[in-house]
């Protein structure tokens, strides 16, 4: 049983809340929150068939009394303890990796680093779908993770010695995140590794560095993404306007181990790579659908190719997906992700809140991707050996090769 079962084993009652696109966050504290829906909560009234009644109610206060007469180490069990495990049992009991209680301490923490500014490791974090633990898909420059030579693609087995299987994503980033100065132990699986390897990282002050770029030769500029957050706009922005004032003539954009984020940045992100018509939309329980829309006056007029794994999730599958249904680009590397679902976070007004699933998102074309994500127009294995030796990007070469053919054309 996982620490959040362990933790939530009184299944309990709750008011469902929460939005964004693509549940990643990076280690040490950058949630996808940016751009949440907080809407007003209301508490009907109990449904006839709830599990909230006078029978779970007092089958409630029985297992309270249990733990206080026989359970062993109730002095270090608090109130607030077993409270937090009622509402996170009852969003575990969904079965879905994405629905989440947060309390005051978890929310808080949250919110507070919206600025882009936190303490942690530096890398980018996201659920493997095979395994059920946490990957690292990618590190930011000169942080703690990069140097410690942590890589796309490790898998992080026990933080401080605890097992991280089928733990949520977010409880994972706050295990991993702390003060300035202190240690985090990693255990990771790298494949080709015999052994585990042991890391002992200390943290440090994180500035999120969301969106980088360089000129390569012949004015191919090469843009990457590595997430959609409130300052990834900004920062594409200024990136966008030195490759241009460098010559820019064509484009790789990587979207490689880009976990997702904000549906209102990546749509306005997609007004630079898609003629004006749809982003793509959502679709919740009752049918209504919610579109998101390109103008397309910002669209570059540039030979371009995207580059995607398979941790390209969410908010960057939307972009991929639109840039190959609108036929403005090529998508070269492997599978994405496949996450075409919707969260949303709503508050509880006590200073909780929870994020649940709410609704199915389609491509522009209409393509729903979730759990079989979008194949790219051309297939290319990553060559991990070749990354990790010399630090060849085979995948990069592929793209570079094809975009000047397209510039030939």
């Amino acid at each position: 049983m996982n620490q959040k079962n362990q933790k939530g084993f009184l299944v309990f009652i709750g008011v469902l809340i929460g939005v964004v696109l693509g549940a990643a966050l990076t280690i040490g504290g950058y949630a996808a929150l940016r751009g949440a829906l907080h809407l007003p909560v209301t508490i009907p009234g109990l449904k006839k068939d709830s599990a909230i009644n006078a029978e779970s109610t007092q089958k409630l206060r029985d297992l309270e009394q249990v733990i206080d007469d026989y359970y062993y180490d109730t002095e270090h069990v608090t109130k607030e303890q077993l409270e937090d495990g009622l509402y996170d049992g009852l969003l575990d009991s969904l079965g879905d990796p994405y629905s989440v209680y947060y309390n005051e301490e978890e929310m808080k923490e949250l919110m507070d680093n919206i600025s882009g500014t936190y303490y942690g490791i530096g890398a980018y974090l996201q659920l493997d779908q095979k395994t059920n633990l946490p990957t690292i898909t990618g590190t930011i420059p000169n942080t703690p993770a990069e140097a410690a030579g942590l890589l796309a693609g490790d898998i992080i087995y026990k933080v401080n010695d605890e097992e991280m299987y089928d733990i949520d994503i977010d409880l994972v980033a706050r295990k991993v995140r702390g003060p300035e100065g202190t240690q985090v132990h990693l255990t990771i699986y790298r494949e080709g590794e015999k052994d585990y390897l042991e890391y002992d990282i200390t943290r440090a002050k994180v500035d999120m560095v969301m969106v980088t770029s360089e000129m390569k030769e012949d004015g191919i500029g090469y843009l990457n993404i590595s997430e959609f957050s409130d300052i990834t706009t900004p920062q594409f922005k200024e990136e966008l306007v030195s490759l241009q004032e460098q010559g820019m003539k064509a484009m790789i954009l990587d979207l490689r181990g880009n976990p997702g984020g904000d549906v209102d940045v990546v749509t306005e992100i997609a007004n630079y790579f898609i003629p004006e018509g749809l982003v793509f939309y959502m679709e919740d329980k009752y049918g209504k659908k919610t579109e998101y829309k390109a103008d397309g006056s910002k669209q570059l007029d540039l030979p371009l190719v995207v580059l995607v794994d398979g941790n390209s999730a969410s908010a960057a599958e939307i972009l991929s997906g639109a840039i190959k249904d609108s036929g403005t680009g090529t998508l070269l590397g492997t599978q994405t992700y496949g996450k075409g679902i919707v969260q949303t976070i709503l508050d509880l007004h006590d200073g909780t809140a929870v994020k649940v699933t709410v609704a199915d998102y389609y491509t522009r074309n209409g393509n729903y991707i979730h759990k079989t994500g979008i194949e790219p127009d051309v297939v290319v294995e990553f060559d991990a050996d070749a990354y990790r030796e010399d630090k060849t990007d085979n995948q990069l070469n592929e793209a570079l090769e094809l975009i000047h053919t397209m510039m030939e054309e």
